[in-house]
C-alpha cells in the first residue's frame, strides 16, 4: 500500500522484506561538483549511505519523486554560531545538513559535544576550541564554560580584548586550547576581531599548536577597518604570514564583512597565497550587514565611526535603527548584546559588486555565520531563544542569514542574477566546506558529495522556487523551495515541512587523543 503525501509526491510504503533499501530518491537531476555528474539519476540509501546511483528504476521503504527537483548532498556551513535546536531546524529548512561552530567555538570541548548530543538534533553538529574562552577564562581566574553566555557576559571587560598576555597568562591560554584539541575541537577557532589586542606572539603560537595537531585554525581577522594602519588588509596579511611561516591550514572567516569596501585588495593576498600554495581557505557570506554585539572591540577607540565607516543609523536592534543615544546606552549597559550592523548597502550597485566579488570568487565557500535567534524579555534585555517550539516564537529575531543564507546563493546569484551556475553554488556550500575540513576530520571525507558510499546528507530541491524569506525587519521565515532533507538516511524535512521527531544528527569531531 502506498500513501502519497503532497503534489510533489513523497510516497511512504509500508516496510516489507521485499525492498531493497530504506529510502530511494527518484528521478531527480543529481549534481555531484566532484565527479561531474548532472543527469537524471535514481539514488539508493541504506543504513545511513548511499548505495546506488542508478539510471534504472530502484525500490525501497521510503520513495521520494524527486521530479523537477535537483538532488545534491546537504549544505555545510562552517560558521555557524546558532546551536540550539532552533536554530538547526531554520538551517534544514534551506538545505543544510552539518553546521559547524568553528570561528568562535567553545570551551570546554567535552562538555559542549556531551549536551549537544543530549537535545536530539536534526542536523550533524561540531565545533572548534575557542580561543577567545580561553583568553577571558585566564584574565577572568575562571574555568570556561561551553555557553554563549560565557561570552557575552565578558563583553563589559576590556583587559582580555586589549592586554598583551603575560608569559605565565600565555601558557594557560595555550593550555586550554590544547585541551580542546584533545577533546576532539576541529581545530582552533581565534575570533581575532573581539580581542585585537592580543600580542603577534600568541597568534604565531596558536597556528603552531594547530599545526602541532594537524589542524586547522579558523580566524575573524584582528583589524576591520578601510583605514591603516590596523586595516583590514594589514589582518589578513597577518594570517597568511602566519600559515607560510608554520605551514598550518589557516581559515579567513567572513572576508566580506571584515574588508568592508577594500574587498579587492584584500582578495589580491588571497590569490597571491593561493598561487604560493600557502594553505588558506576563505569564506563569506551574501549580505551587505554583519551581526555581532554591540560592545565589540572594533566598535570603540579612537576614530571607530571613521574606520568603520558608520555611525548609530549602521546598527540595527531587532526591527529597528539605533539612535546615537541607544547605541551610547547599549554599549555602557549593555555590551553584550547582539545586533545587525550594515557595512554595505545592497541597493547602491557599487556596494553589491563589492560584495559580489567575494561570493562569486571561485576559491571562496558559502558560510552563514548564523546567529543566535534573540527576544526581548520582561525587562527590556536580550535573551537567546533556546525553547524547542516550531515555527519559532514570533517575537524572536535574528539576522537573515541564519535563516536564509544557502537559499539566497540559489535564488539570487543562480537563478536571478545569473552569476554563477547552478553546479558552481553547490560546490561552494556542499564540497568546497567538506574539502576544507577532510585532511583533518576524517568523517569529512563521506560529507559534501552524492557518491555510492558516501553519507546520505541529501538536500532536494526546487530550482525554480527556492526562495529565501528572511529580511532584515524580519528574519523569522523559513526558507521555501526544499522539498526533502536526508541526514544520515533519516528524513528531516519531507514535502517542504520540518519533521519535528527527526533526532539524525551526529557529531562530527576529531579522534580524541590518547
Amino acid at each position: 500500500m502506498l500513501r502519497s503525501c503532497g503534489i510533489l509526491g513523497l510516497s511512504i510504503a509500508l516496510a516489507s522484506p521485499s525492498f531493497a533499501n530504506d529510502v530511494v530518491i527518484l528521478n531527480g537531476r543529481v549534481i555531484d561538483p566532484e565527479t561531474g555528474l548532472d543527469a537524471v539519476r535514481n539514488v539508493a540509501i541504506e543504513n545511513g549511505k548511499i548505495t546506488a546511483i542508478s539510471e534504472f528504476a530502484l525500490t525501497g521503504e521510503t520513495v521520494i519523486d524527486a521530479s523537477g527537483h535537483v538532488v545534491s548532498a546537504g549544505f555545510i556551513d562552517l560558521h555557524a554560531h546558532g546551536q540550539n535546536i532552533g536554530d538547526y531546524r531554520m538551517q534544514a529548512m534551506q538545505g543544510v545538513t552539518t553546521a559547524l561552530e568553528l570561528e568562535s567555538g567553545v570551551l570546554p570541548i567535552k562538555d559542549w559535544y556531551a549536551t549537544q548530543e543530549e537535545k536530539g538534533l536534526p542536523i550533524n553538529f561540531g565545533a572548534s576550541a575557542a580561543w577567545t574562552f580561553g583568553r577571558i577564562a585566564t584574565f577572568t581566574n575562571t574555568d570556561p564554560l561551553a555557553t554563549p553566555g560565557y561570552f557575552q557576559d565578558a563583553q563589559g571587560r576590556d583587559d582580555w580584548k586589549l592586554d598583551i598576555a603575560s608569559a605565565e597568562q600565555t601558557d594557560r591560554i595555550l593550555a586550554l586550547v590544547e585541551e580542546g584539541l584533545r577533546e576532539g575541537a576541529l581545530g582552533i577557532g581565534i575570533n581575532a576581531g573581539y580581542a585585537p589586542g592580543y600580542g603577534q606572539k600568541e597568534y604565531y603560537a596558536l597556528a603552531k599548536l594547530a599545526g602541532e595537531y594537524g589542524a586547522a585554525t579558523f580566524t575573524h581577522v584582528r583589524y576591520a577597518s578601510n583605514l591603516e594602519p590596523q586595516s583590514s588588509f594589514e589582518a589578513v596579511k597577518e594570517l597568511i604570514a602566519n600559515a607560510a611561516l608554520t605551514g598550518t591550514h589557516m581559515h579567513i572567516c567572513h572576508i566580506n564583512s571584515t574588508s568592508l569596501s577594500d574587498i579587492h585588495a584584500t582578495l589580491e593576498l588571497v590569490d597571491d597565497a593561493k598561487a604560493k600554495g600557502i594553505n588558506i581557505s576563505v569564506g563569506a557570506y551574501p549580505y551587505g550587514a554583519a551581526n555581532t554585539v554591540v560592545g565589540a572591540a572594533m566598535f570603540s577607540g579612537e576614530n571607530w565611526r571613521e574606520r568603520m565607516s558608520s555611525t548609530a543609523e549602521n546598527f540595527q536592534l531587532g526591527a529597528d535603527r539605533m539612535t546615537e543615544e541607544e547605541l551610547a546606552d547599549y554599549q555602557a549597559n549593555k555590551p553584550g548584546t547582539f545586533i545587525t550592523w550594515h557595512f554595505l548597502d545592497e541597493e547602491n550597485p557599487t556596494d553589491l559588486a563589492l560584495l559580489d566579488a567575494s561570493i562569486t570568487h571561485p576559491e571562496i565557500l558559502i558560510e552563514s555565520d548564523s546567529v543566535f535567534w534573540s527576544y526581548f524579555d520582561e525587562n527590556g534585555g536580550i535573551s537567546n531563544y533556546e525553547g524547542d517550539a516550531w515555527p519559532l516564537p514570533d517575537n524572536v529575531f535574528s539576522h537573515p542569514r541564519s535563516s536564509g543564507t544557502f537559499a539566497k546563493i540559489l535564488r539570487e546569484y543562480v537563478r536571478e542574477r545569473g552569476l554563477m551556475s547552478l553546479e558552481e553554488a553547490i560546490r561552494k556550500m556542499s564540497l568546497m566546506p567538506a574539502q576544507t575540513l577532510e585532511d583533518f576530520v576524517p568523517q569529512m571525507r563521506n560529507k559534501g558529495r552524492i557518491q555510492i558510499g558516501m553519507d546520505a546528507d541529501i538536500v532536494v530541491f526546487d530550482p525554480a522556487t527556492i526562495t529565501d524569506n528572511a529580511t532584515f525587519e524580519n528574519a523569522n521565515q523559513p526558507a521555501t523551495g526544499v522539498q526533502t532533507v536526508i541526514v544520515n538516511g533519516g528524513v528531516v524535512v519531507r514535502d517542504g515541512e520540518l519533521v519535528l521527531d527527526a533526532p539524525h544528527g551526529r557529531p562530527i569531531r576529531r579522534p580524541l587523543a590518547d
